[in-house]
């Protein structure tokens, strides 16, 4: 059992640039995929099919790319941040970055109650792919390289 002030350790794959890289990779990948589907069922006028996608991608976001955000925040960047003391500002840089997806899934989810799929959803969704790519980007080069 861990002692109450002891750091939790993340996993193998957090700590590897390729591993981690990988689990990046794919959870864009899926997202863009999410999202170019729900995009297509819009053009076709098929609201409902794209209403179901849009609770899909939602979920994605958050039981995918966030739970990966958490398990970050919760041993990798701790690790990093007592082990280089340097990298302590990136890390609540890259925590920020966490926070802005947390902040974007829950605007999606609010305007989805009043707007549907309206156009400021749609743009929301949009943005969460630029931020996350940015994100792993940096986090990639700034605390691997």
């Amino acid at each position: 059992m861990a002692e109450a002030n002891s750091v939790p350790k993340s996993g193998p794959a957090l700590k590897q640039l390729s591993a981690h890289h990988a689990i990046h990779e794919g959870g864009l990948a899926g997202a863009i995929d999410k999202t170019n589907d729900m995009m297509e069922y819009l053009k076709k006028g098929d609201l409902e099919t794209a209403n179901r996608a849009a609770d899909a991608l939602i979920d994605y976001w958050v039981t995918r790319i966030i739970a990966h955000a958490d398990s970050e925040e919760a041993g990798f960047y701790e690790e990093i941040a007592t082990k280089k003391s340097e990298l302590k500002e990136t890390v609540v840089q890259l925590t920020r970055d966490h926070d802005l997806l947390r902040i974007i899934v829950k605007d999606i989810e609010e305007l989805r109650a009043k707007e549907n799929l309206s156009p400021g959803v749609l743009h929301r969704f949009h943005s969460l792919l630029v931020v996350n790519e940015i994100h792993s980007r940096d986090e990639e080069r700034l605390l691997f390289e």
